[in-house]
């Protein structure tokens, strides 16, 4: 095995770089976190070429997803041993992203969670950003439209997943999996800010549908999102984008490096929802 290693700079430089790399390298891997990951996928995906991670980051949603262990020498290993599965990406106005995207509350986390905050508290970071995100982040008017449905609605909060974890371990939806062919949708309703308290545990484990003031579907289809005023958009804990937006997955488009499976999987197909029952609890 020989290995090439390249720093990581801006997006752009990195899709260069990768792009430069086709037709000499068989892998393109990753050691950071989900950031890092986000800034290589658009690379990889025009070069078709497979994914590795080494969890090197803060939060390392998509390793947790994938089953990725934190340790690098073992999360190397499983590079070594060649097992590759086809996960989905979703896209955000041409931006890709592995884990989420979302706006109003997490893009407030997003602005504190600084890096001398992660560097302090390590993961400890995200529950105390979180909290200053509570008492900062503001109501938004947003229009939802998917398929044949659209509806109008007050939040404070719209994620749209791909995978399962974002935001350190937290999940847009206890069912979901990171080749389902699906996005999973949901948004949290503008009542007083801390009233999202006690919904934040129902959050780590994806729990919150059912909950009051809590909307949630999952498609096929793409969702477009347009928000009074436009609002900034987080893929994978990087802001990216602005609303007006369109949400779309693309199923099992990148082949990542990840434990095989430790019995023969037996495949069902999913249930996505293309005409969203929306749900106001």
């Amino acid at each position: 095995m020989t290995l090439m290693r390249r720093p990581m700079g801006r997006q752009a430089d990195v899709t260069r770089v990768i792009r430069e790399l086709t037709g000499v390298v068989d892998a393109i891997v990753v050691g950071g976190g989900d950031g890092s990951i986000n800034a290589v996928l658009e690379g990889a995906l025009a070069a078709r070429l497979p994914l590795g991670i080494l969890p090197l980051g803060t939060a390392n949603d998509l390793a947790r997803t994938l089953g990725i262990p934190p340790d690098p020498v073992a999360a190397a290993g499983i590079i070594q041993a060649g097992y590759l599965r086809q996960i989905d990406l979703g896209r955000v106005n041409g931006h890709l992203f592995a884990n989420v995207a979302s706006l109003g509350l997490s893009v407030e986390l997003t602005r504190r969670l600084t890096g001398a905050l992660k560097r302090r508290w390590g993961r400890l970071g995200y529950p105390i950003a979180a909290a200053q995100a509570l008492i900062h982040a503001k109501p938004f008017l947003a229009e939802v439209r998917c398929g044949q449905r659209s509806e109008r609605m007050s939040v404070r909060q719209i994620a749209v997943g791909n995978g399962v974890f974002y935001g350190g371990g937290m999940s847009v939806y206890e069912a979901a999996q990171i080749d389902d062919g699906c996005l999973d949708f949901y948004s949290l309703e503008a009542h007083r800010r801390w009233w999202l308290l006690p919904v934040l545990p129902f959050l780590r484990g994806g729990r919150q549908r059912g909950l009051p003031g809590v909307r949630a579907f999952c498609t096929l289809d793409p969702i477009h999102v347009r928000t009074e005023p436009p609002l900034p958009i987080n893929t994978d804990g990087e802001i990216t984008t602005m609303t007006p937006a369109v949400f779309e997955v693309l199923p099992r488009a990148l082949a990542v490096f990840t434990p095989a499976p430790s019995a023969p999987e037996t495949f069902t197909d999913p249930e996505p929802v293309r005409a969203p029952s929306w749900r106001r609890f």
